[in-house]
C-alpha cells in the first residue's frame, strides 16, 4: 500500500509538471488567474491518479515482490510451510481495497470534480466550439420527431425545422418553420414563420402563423460542446443519459455505454494486474535481477494500455460486441496471470 501511494504520487508529480509546462503558454495567452489554475490542478490530480491506478498498482506489486525475492524472503516463506497461494493473499486483499476505492472515486467523486476541469479546458484551452452538424434528427417526445437542417449554438437557433407527430406509422401532424429559437425566459422553443398541417378523422387542417411556442424534450444544452462529457457524469447520470439517447435514437450512444462498461471493468483490472505483478517478480534467480523485472513490468503495463486503447476503439466503432471488447484486456490478463502463476517455482 505504501509503495502504491509512493508510485502514484511520483507519477502524478511528473505528469502534472509536464502538463503545466505544455499548457502554461495558453494560460498566459488567455489571462487565466492563478487561483483558477490552482483549482484546475486540484481537480486534475484526482482524475489522473485514478486513471493510472491499475498500472501503478501493478508496478507497486512488482517492486515489492522483486525486493522480497532479492532478499530471499519468498524462499524463506515457502520453506516455512506457507503456500505461494497463501503468500499472495495480502496482495489480493490490498488490490481489492484499492479497487473498491477507485471504483467509488471513478463512479461518483471524480466525475463531479471533472465538471470544473472539463469546463475549464473548454473555456481556456480549446478552440471556440461551433455546432457544425447538418441534417439533425431528434426524437423529442413519445410520438414527436424533429428535423433541423442546421443549428447555430451561439444564437440558439435552428433553421428549416420540421416537427412531425407519427402514431401507428401514420403522420398525424406536421409543423414546418423557417427557424426555431430558444426563449430562455419561458423555457420553450419559438417556431417562426410556420406552416402547420393536422390530419383528423374529418380531414386535414392547415394553418400558418408568425410565431408558435412549443415545449419539447430538447434544450440548448443538447447542442453544446460534448468534449469529454462522459467523464463529467457519475454512474447514475450516465445511465439516465444513455436511456435518453436511446429514446431519441441518437447515434453516439456507444461512447457513454462503453464508459459505464469501463468503470465496472477497471476494478477487476487492478486485481488481475496485482496478481500478475506478483507472479512476474516472485522468482529469485532471474537473469538481470530486480531491474529486469521492473523493466518487464513496465513492458507488460505498456502492452496492456495499447490493448485497452485498441479494444475501446473497436467497441466505439461497433465492429464487436462492446461489452466483450471492453473485457478482452481483462480476459487476456487473467489467462497470462494464470500461466505465470503455474510457471513460478513454489
Amino acid at each position: 500500500m505504501t509503495t502504491f501511494v509512493f508510485v502514484v504520487g511520483l507519477l502524478v508529480l511528473i505528469i502534472v509538471t509536464i502538463d503545466f509546462t505544455e499548457k502554461n503558454e495558453k494560460f498566459v495567452r488567455n489571462g487565466v488567474e492563478g487561483d483558477l489554475i490552482f483549482d484546475y490542478y486540484l481537480s486534475f490530480i484526482p482524475w489522473i491518479a485514478n486513471l493510472i491506478a491499475p498500472i501503478t498498482i501493478f508496478i507497486a506489486s512488482v517492486l515489492v515482490t522483486s525486493t522480497m525475492a532479492a532478499k530471499t524472503e519468498i524462499v524463506a516463506i515457502l520453506a516455512g510451510g506457507v503456500s505461494f497461494r497463501r503468500m499472495m493473499l495480502p496482495f489480493f486483499a490490498a488490490s481489492v481495497l484499492i479497487s473498491a476505492g477507485t471504483f467509488y472515486a471513478n463512479g461518483w467523486w471524480i466525475p463531479n470534480s471533472n465538471k470544473f476541469r472539463i469546463q475549464f479546458e473548454i473555456e481556456y484551452l480549446k478552440k471556440p466550439f461551433y455546432f457544425n452538424e447538418r441534417d439533425i434528427h431528434f426524437k423529442v417526445g413519445e410520438d414527436l420527431y424533429l428535423y433541423l437542417q442546421r443549428y447555430n449554438n451561439k444564437s440558439n437557433t435552428g433553421y428549416k425545422a420540421t416537427l412531425e407527430k407519427i402514431e401507428n406509422h401514420q403522420m398525424k401532424e406536421k409543423l414546418t418553420a423557417k427557424k426555431m429559437v430558444w426563449v430562455d425566459s419561458i423555457g420553450k422553443w419559438r417556431f417562426k414563420d410556420f406552416h402547420r398541417r393536422e390530419v383528423t378523422s374529418f380531414g386535414e387542417k392547415y394553418c400558418t402563423g408568425k410565431e408558435l411556442d412549443s415545449l419539447l424534450n430538447l434544450n440548448p444544452e443538447d447542442f453544446k460542446n460534448k468534449y469529454q462529457l462522459q467523464e463529467a457524469m457519475n454512474l447514475d447520470e450516465l445511465g439516465e443519459y444513455v436511456a435518453l439517447l436511446k429514446d431519441r435514437g441518437a447515434d453516439d450512444i456507444a461512447i457513454y455505454q462503453n464508459e459505464i462498461y469501463i468503470r465496472y471493468m477497471t476494478p477487476f483490472t487492478a486485481v488481475i494486474l496485482t496478481l500478475m505483478g506478483v507472479a512476474v517478480a516472485a522468482e529469485k534467480n532471474t537473469r538481470g535481477g530486480t531491474g529486469f523485472k521492473i523493466a518487464l513490468g513496465f513492458v507488460i503495463a505498456f502492452v496492456f494500455i495499447i490493448m485497452f486503447v485498441l479494444v475501446k476503439a473497436i467497441a466505439e466503432a461497433g465492429t464487436m460486441n462492446p461489452l466483450l471488447a471492453i473485457w478482452i484486456p481483462n480476459i487476456v490478463g487473467t489467462i497470462v496471470t494464470f500461466l505465470l502463476y503455474k510457471a513460478v517455482p513454489k
